[in-house]
């Protein structure tokens, strides 16, 4: 993936990220290209705080990919930060070529750089694609996650 240049997201690639999220069988349930208003509250948000970065893979203009890092400042471990890696997304006509491994790892160096000692993602149970893609890169499925949905 040399042709590929890992880049801070700008408003006018919302669009495309929003697509991104959209175009698989979790996203398309719950995203919606429609009105892109509370995507644009949510950039704006990520985009002022230092401690979030949102990225995307571009390849000669167009967008191939996208993921949001953030880095968590945590008492455990010694006082150590984390990555939180979300929102991993390669296009269709990309995926099979290398590009998510990219991305991941991109996202490991940018938090070792960060002084994290642990990078940390969740996938939907239903993602066994991914989850054999996390673990050749070194992921350890370490821990059960919850969550709850408050609207």
């Amino acid at each position: 993936m040399t042709d590929v240049v890992i880049r801070t997201a700008t408003r006018a690639d919302l669009p495309g990220i929003v697509a991104m999220i959209a175009d698989d069988q979790l996203g398309a349930a719950r995203e919606s290209l429609d009105d892109l208003t509370p995507y644009e509250r949510a950039f704006a948000e990520i985009d002022a705080d230092p401690n979030n970065l949102l990225v995307v893979a571009d390849r000669n203009g167009e967008l191939v990919g996208t993921l949001q890092l953030t880095i968590i400042p945590g008492l455990s471990r010694q006082g150590s930060s984390r990555g939180l890696i979300e929102a991993v997304r390669v296009s269709a006509a990309a995926r099979g070529t290398g590009l998510g491994t990219t991305l991941i790892r991109w996202a490991i160096e940018e938090s070792r750089s960060r002084g994290c000692s642990l990078v940390q993602l969740t996938s939907d149970k239903t993602r066994t694609e991914a989850h054999r893609f996390y673990e050749r890169l070194g992921f350890v499925s370490s821990h059960e996650g919850f969550k709850l949905k408050l609207s």
